[in-house]
C-alpha cells in the first residue's frame, strides 16, 4: 500500500502568514502540521509516499528531503495549479500504480492516527473508505448522505444547503477503481476535478464505497482559530521536562517543556506550554497553550494561548492571546500619545477616567 500526500494548496485562510509559508508547514507544539501526516503514514506501516506540491515544493522539499527522517521513500509529484483532489489522483498514477492507497491531506490533524483505518482497509478491501465527522458548519466540506443502514448513497462537494452533518474527514482510501473515476469525471463548478463526485462515480456504478464515523480529534487546520486549537489539543498530551536553563526568581507550574538553549529568568509559566531552543524569556507571564519556537524573545510581556514562530520577539506588551505570530516578527508597544481631557462640570458631578 501507498500513500499519497497532497501538500499544493496556497493556505488563503492563513495569510499572511502563508505569503511567505507553506500552510503545511505551519508548527504545531513547535512541529510542522505536515509532519504529524508523516508519522502517522509511518505507524500505520506505509514506506512509499508521494507528496503533491505546488507553489511551496522547494520549502516542502527542504523540510522533508527523502523521508529517511520517518523511516518512508519520498517521491515528489509537482502539481501546475490547485485543480482538486481528484486531479491530485489523476495527476499521481504513474507513482501509485495498480496498488492500495491512503490519500492524507496534508493539513489536517487526526488524533489517534490512521494505522487501525489502515488494517481494515487491507483486511476487507472495498473500492473506498471514507472518513467522516459531524461539523457544525457542514458547508465549508465535502458532505456525506447516509440512508437508514448507514451506506453512503450521496456525496456533495461544499454545499449550500447539506443534506447532513457529516463531513469528509480529509484522510481517504482507494483500491486501483478509483484511477477509473477520476477520469470519467468532468471539473465542478469551481474548475476543479472533486474527489466527492470520483467517490459518487463509484457509488453509482454499485462500487463498495464505505464510511467510518470517527469520534476522536480531526480538524482542518486552514485558519487561525483552528491551529490554535490544534496546538491547544497537542499541548494537552505534553509531558513535563526541562532542558533549559530556569532561574530562582522564575516559576515553572503544570506541564512545561523547556528546549535545550533556553533561558528562562524572572518569569512565570504556566503549562502546557513549550519553548523553543535558545529562547529567552525575561521578566514575563507564559500562560496555558501557548507554543514558542526557537530563537525568539520574551521580554516584560503576557502571552498565552498563542503560536509564535522561530526568531520573533515580543517586549514590553501588557497581553497578548489568541495569537499567531510569524517568523522575524517583532511585536512591541506602540507610543503612548499625550492626552487631555477637557470638562466643564457641574456641581456635585462625578466622573471616572480610565488611565
Amino acid at each position: 500500500m501507498k500513500a499519497l500526500l497532497l501538500s499544493g494548496g496556497s493556505g488563503t485562510r492563513l495569510r499572511p502568514i502563508t505569503h511567505t509559508s507553506a500552510k503545511q508547514l505551519v508548527p504545531v507544539a513547535n512541529k510542522p502540521v505536515l509532519f504529524y501526516g508523516l508519522e502517522a503514514i509511518a505507524e500505520a506501516g506505509i514506506t512509499q509516499v508521494g507528496i503533491i506540491v505546488g507553489d511551496t515544493a522547494e520549502e516542502i522539499r527542504e523540510a522533508v528531503g527523502d523521508g529517511s527522517a520517518w523511516g518512508l521513500d519520498v517521491t515528489y509529484i509537482p502539481q501546475a495549479a490547485p485543480l482538486g483532489l481528484a486531479h491530485a489522483v489523476l495527476i499521481a498514477r504513474e507513482f501509485l500504480g495498480d496498488e492500495d492507497f491512503v490519500m492524507y491531506l496534508g493539513d489536517n490533524f487526526v488524533v489517534g492516527g490512521i494505522t487501525d483505518l489502515v488494517a481494515a482497509f487491507r483486511s476487507e478491501r472495498p473500492e473506498a473508505q471514507i472518513l467522516l465527522t459531524k461539523v457544525p458548519d457542514p458547508t465549508a466540506f465535502g458532505v456525506a448522505e447516509l440512508d437508514t443502514a448507514g451506506q453512503v448513497i450521496g456525496l456533495e462537494e461544499k454545499p449550500r444547503h447539506p443534506k447532513s452533518e457529516l463531513a469528509l474527514v480529509g484522510v481517504y482510501l482507494f483500491s486501483p477503481a478509483i484511477h477509473e473515476a477520476v477520469r470519467s469525471i468532468q471539473p465542478s463548478w469551481r474548475g476543479e476535478l472533486e474527489i466527492t463526485h470520483a467517490l459518487q462515480w463509484l457509488i453509482d456504478g454499485g462500487r463498495d464505497v464505505r464510511s467510518t464515523i470517527i469520534s476522536g480529534y480531526w480538524k482542518d487546520t486552514g485558519n487561525v482559530t483552528d491551529m490554535l486549537e490544534v496546538n491547544r489539543s497537542v499541548l494537552e498530551t505534553l509531558e513535563r521536562r526541562i532542558d533549559g536553563t530556569v532561574d530562582d526568581d522564575s516559576e515553572i507550574i503544570g506541564r512545561v517543556r523547556i528546549d535545550p538553549g533556553a533561558k528562562v529568568t524572572g518569569s512565570r509559566i504556566v503549562g502546557p506550554v513549550i519553548v523553543g531552543a535558545n529562547t529567552v524569556i525575561t521578566d514575563s507571564y507564559v500562560g496555558p497553550f501557548t507554543s514558542i519556537a526557537g530563537d525568539c524573545r520574551i521580554d516584560d510581556s503576557e502571552i498565552e494561548y498563542s503560536i509564535v514562530l522561530r526568531d520573533s520577539s515580543v517586549s514590553g506588551v501588557r497581553r497578548v492571546e489568541a495569537s499567531l505570530i510569524g517568523r522575524n516578527v517583532e511585536v512591541t508597544p506602540a507610543p503612548r500619545k499625550p492626552a487631555a481631557h477637557r470638562f466643564v462640570l457641574g456641581d456635585h458631578s462625578k466622573v471616572q477616567i480610565s488611565s
